[in-house]
């Protein structure tokens, strides 16, 4: 078949508008959608009933709750697990065993919340949610214990892949010491964050960053941990802990963390532009995940340490210079 010039021309000049509106809608993907989630509709509520087995009455009725929700992060057109725990006390975490928990989510491009159904806890206190693929957005899930109401958040992230990243240490990095965290947790004191540290998060979230919160926190301290962002006005982001280990000092560190960095490049493929940290099993995760040092920010002792950048003694001049002259993510260009 002969094609006249006319024809090829017209047939360039289609692939030719093809092409412009592939690259026009690779350079307006998506910012990270925080606000329609800070604008979440009030949550439903499942009928209460009775519990299942008198013994977890019993331990209602003794305790305060404790559940948590893990977060998720997946690539656009992945599927997602999502796994939660229920216990009450702090200090003792006496599983909730057998019992219904009833989930709702709600996110990006939806007018109300969702129910996903109910499952019942394992003999950890756990349940794990299967959710297919979602369109690129932040979502929430909350999760009801049908006994007596008591209820956990917890996060899912989808993101387009080459989404722009920053990633935070939290202990020592946010806040002034490594052992603070556990201060809060035992109800002696609040956290106290390095001075401007939350304007800086702020910052990069306002210039279209997703923000990740990476910690080796046990899984135990999550409650306390979305805590302390909210008296901050911080909202908790993506916050993925150590959760494997359930000792107070987890001995797996700097392995939690560059496997966890890598799982966020390699497979959900974020694009991390910044990590911050405090340690020195925070720069050599960094590393070994392929961070390179001269966006590896320390704060504390070993700053500059190993060619990493220096934070200074707080934020203050950090946010004054170094993030107000980051340019915006790449969605919001």
């Amino acid at each position: 078949m002969r094609y006249s010039k006319c024809g090829r021309q017209a047939g360039g000049a289609a692939l030719t508008l093809a092409w412009l509106l592939v690259t026009s809608m690779a350079a307006q993907a998506a910012c990270p959608d925080y606000d329609g989630l800070a604008a979440a509709p009030a949550a439903p509520l499942p009928a209460k009933q009775s519990f299942r087995h008198v013994r977890s009455s019993v331990l209602a009725s003794v305790y305060r709750p404790w559940h948590m929700v893990h977060d998720s992060l997946v690539a656009q057109g992945q599927a997602a697990t999502v796994v939660a725990k229920f216990d009450y006390d702090a200090a003792l975490h006496k599983d909730l065993e057998d019992e219904r928990v009833h989930v709702y989510l709600y996110g990006s491009g939806m007018a109300s919340w969702e129910y996903l159904g109910s499952w019942l806890t394992d003999d950890d206190g756990k349940i794990s949610i299967g959710l297919n693929a979602r369109p690129v957005g932040e979502y929430r899930l909350r999760m009801v214990v049908e006994g007596d109401g008591s209820a956990a958040e917890g996060n899912l992230s989808v993101v387009e892949p080459g989404r722009d990243a920053v990633l935070f240490d939290v202990d020592g990095t946010l806040t002034l010491s490594d052992f603070e965290a556990y201060a809060d947790y035992a109800g002696l004191a609040m956290a106290e964050a390095y001075a401007h540290s939350p304007q800086t998060v702020q910052a990069y979230r306002q210039k279209g960053y997703q923000i990740i919160y990476l910690t080796a926190r046990p899984y135990w301290v999550t409650p306390k941990a979305r805590s302390w962002f909210a008296s901050h006005g911080l909202l908790d982001g993506h916050y993925r802990s150590n959760v494997y280990s359930s000792g107070p000092i987890p001995p797996n560190t700097e392995q939690h963390k560059a496997d966890y960095v890598r799982y966020l490049r390699e497979t959900v493929g974020l694009n991390i532009v910044r990590a911050y940290g405090n340690a020195l099993t925070d720069i050599a995760a960094y590393a070994s995940a392929g961070l390179p040092k001269a966006e590896t920010w320390i704060i504390g002792p070993h700053a500059g340490k190993e060619q990493t950048r220096v934070v200074g003694k707080d934020y203050r001049a950090h946010y004054r210079t170094v993030v107000a002259a980051t340019p915006l993510a790449a969605c919001k260009r």
